[in-house]
């Protein structure tokens, strides 16, 4: 016998009647949802993939939307090593005897599309909440589309940077859609897999810009830059044609109070082969931390992301995706550049460039095997400042202008690649996903992803400046003043980053109800049925949040 569809559900005091049902004495919901809590918690890995399998290819399909967004960045960056581009869109430089893209407008193409993600994300924040996360990623596809025409056909920089803030629109959609939808289709075991893949899309993305970089660099016609221009319309209609069947998160609906589709959709996600598998105990358990958030909160704009606990939450979530900008990671997008401007060849350099990010997808794909068995949190920490370390060394081997000197500096880089790609860039998807509340999440995603582009405007422009020879000339040097920034980047993580590993979402909403403080994630034991927090605990967290007080 299916549970009836309520508007109001209130587990903790037992007591609430609605519409002359007396829901919270309804012990079959609340006794599913603990069932398939358990249940998921216990899951393994293989369990999971072979009761997921379907869940694990809709959410691949849609996160490979990020490969357009990873191969235009990192495209851009490498293009201003290629002596065709510079010539069409820059201007002659007699100091260095050579056409170039001025850092101006170097930062105007790099943060148009940062300008145009942040519409994106506000526009999709919006647009998902109410049409949901499929109909947001097939609009923005055929914006996609569309826009690309205006990057192959630019007659000049000016509409170059038309195009460039155009196609980050639906970028900025992307960004916002695919980590909520990953995080939401499968078990807890999966998670981190499927929304660290994001990362790899991005890595994916880069490699082939780094590539077709490579086999058109040689050409001294206009195809050196329309080529890889035109391969960004690669994507767009194979994954158009897979999502009209894809199915909507089971969690889009629950929020809608459509049970009945949710129910659907979640058959669809999960093999038959199971018998093992309730569904109606998951559905249960979705709306019971739907309704617990209810409980909390209950507002669904963008203003309740700044209230209660939630405020906490998007600082948290913000705070992480700006760590990835402010941790040197830009240096990778600008990595040919980067070598150029050291003094190698535009060849070498996108070939070292394909090397980096080749590395970059066996540092992700090696991330997965390493969250199965150290914290998000951990991961995190350690690669931040493994990061603060090859800055370190990237900067103070610019101090010796010799040909080895250019190639070790390649190198490092090329090890800050993998050690991005193994920790602090893919853990990140799975900490944003996790961390911010299910009825809340797409507008925390867009609030942090929002944060992170608008950072990365100050990045680009400092960046360019930096590395331009009619600028500030920096060189390799500009290694020391990212290591400042991500020195700062690792101070906040260790003290405001918490540890999501193993827990369910309802889980996660208690621990933020509770104050309980990030170094104490970990280890406090609480039971969403109950709203407790473990008798042992309780008073090491209490003691642990008057400390974290105290030191703010």
């Amino acid at each position: 016998m299916e549970t009836e569809k309520r508007d109001v559900y209130d587990a903790e005091s037992g007591h609430k009647p609605v519409d002359g049902v007396d829901v919270a004495h309804d012990e079959t919901l609340i006794s599913d949802a603990k069932h398939a809590a358990d249940a998921e918690q216990r899951m393994t890995l293989m369990k999971a993939i072979k009761l997921y399998p379907k869940a694990i290819a809709w959410s691949v399909l849609l996160s490979s939307t990020l490969i357009m967004e990873g191969y235009d960045l990192a495209l851009l960056g490498s293009l201003y090593a290629s002596p065709v581009f510079n010539k069409k869109f820059g201007t002659y430089s007699a100091a260095n005897d050579k056409w170039v893209v001025s850092a101006a407008w170097q930062s105007g193409l790099s943060n148009g599309a940062r300008a145009g993600e942040i519409f994106g994300l506000i526009f999709a924040g919006w647009v998902s909440d109410r049409y949901g996360y499929k109909m947001t990623t097939i609009a923005s596809l055929v914006l996609m589309i569309m826009f690309v025409f205006v990057l192959f056909f630019a007659p000049n920089v000016q509409v170059l940077v038309v195009g460039e803030v155009l196609c980050g629109i639906p970028w900025g959609a992307f960004q916002s859609v695919t980590p909520a939808y990953a995080s939401e289709v499968a078990p807890v075991v999966l998670r981190p897999y499927l929304t660290t893949f994001i990362n790899m899309c991005w890595v994916i993305g880069q490699f082939f810009a780094a590539a077709v970089n490579k086999g058109s660099v040689g050409r001294s016609d206009d195809w050196a830059y329309k080529i890889p221009f035109g391969v960004q319309w690669v994507w767009p209609v194979p994954i158009l044609a897979g999502l009209f069947f894809a199915p909507e998160s089971p969690w889009w609906h629950i929020r809608h109070g459509d049970r009945e589709a949710a129910k659907a959709s979640l058959l669809r996600l999960t093999s038959r082969n199971d018998p093992n598998f309730n569904v109606d105990e998951t559905i249960a358990m979705i709306e019971h931390t739907n309704e617990l958030e209810k409980r909390m909160k209950d507002g669904l704009t963008y203003r309740d992301c700044f209230k209660g606990i939630d405020l906490r939450r998007t600082e948290i979530v913000v705070g992480i995706w700006l760590v990835q900008t402010l941790g040197g990671q830009n240096l990778m997008g600008y990595f040919a550049y980067f070598l150029t401007q050291a003094g190698m060849d535009a060849s070498n350099s996108f070939s070292l460039s394909m090397g980096q990010y080749a590395l970059g997808m066996v540092g992700t794909a090696g991330s997965w095997f390493l969250m199965s068995r150290v914290g998000r949190r951990t991961i995190h920490f350690s690669g931040i400042c493994c990061q603060l370390l090859i800055l370190i060394i990237v900067g103070s081997l610019s101090f010796s202008n010799s040909n080895g000197s250019i190639w070790a500096i390649g190198g490092m880089l090329i090890v800050f690649t993998f050690v991005y790609d193994f920790t602090v860039g893919p853990v990140t998807y799975s900490l944003i996903s996790e961390l911010s509340s299910t009825r809340l999440k797409a507008k925390t995603i867009v609030l942090a992803r929002a944060g992170y582009n608008a950072s990365n405007i100050f990045v680009n422009v400092m960046t360019n400046y930096q590395l331009s020879s009619t600028a500030w000339n920096w060189g390799a040097k500009t290694a020391y003043f990212w290591a400042g920034t991500c020195l700062l980047s690792a101070v906040w993580v260790f003290f405001r980053l918490p540890e999501p590993k193993g827990r369910t979402y309802a889980e996660l909403d208690l621990l933020f109800e509770h104050k309980v403080p990030a170094r104490m994630f970990a280890e406090t034991k609480i039971d969403p049925f109950s709203h407790q927090l473990g008798d042992d605990l309780k008073k090491m967290s209490e003691s642990e949040h008057n400390l974290e007080k105290d030191v703010k």
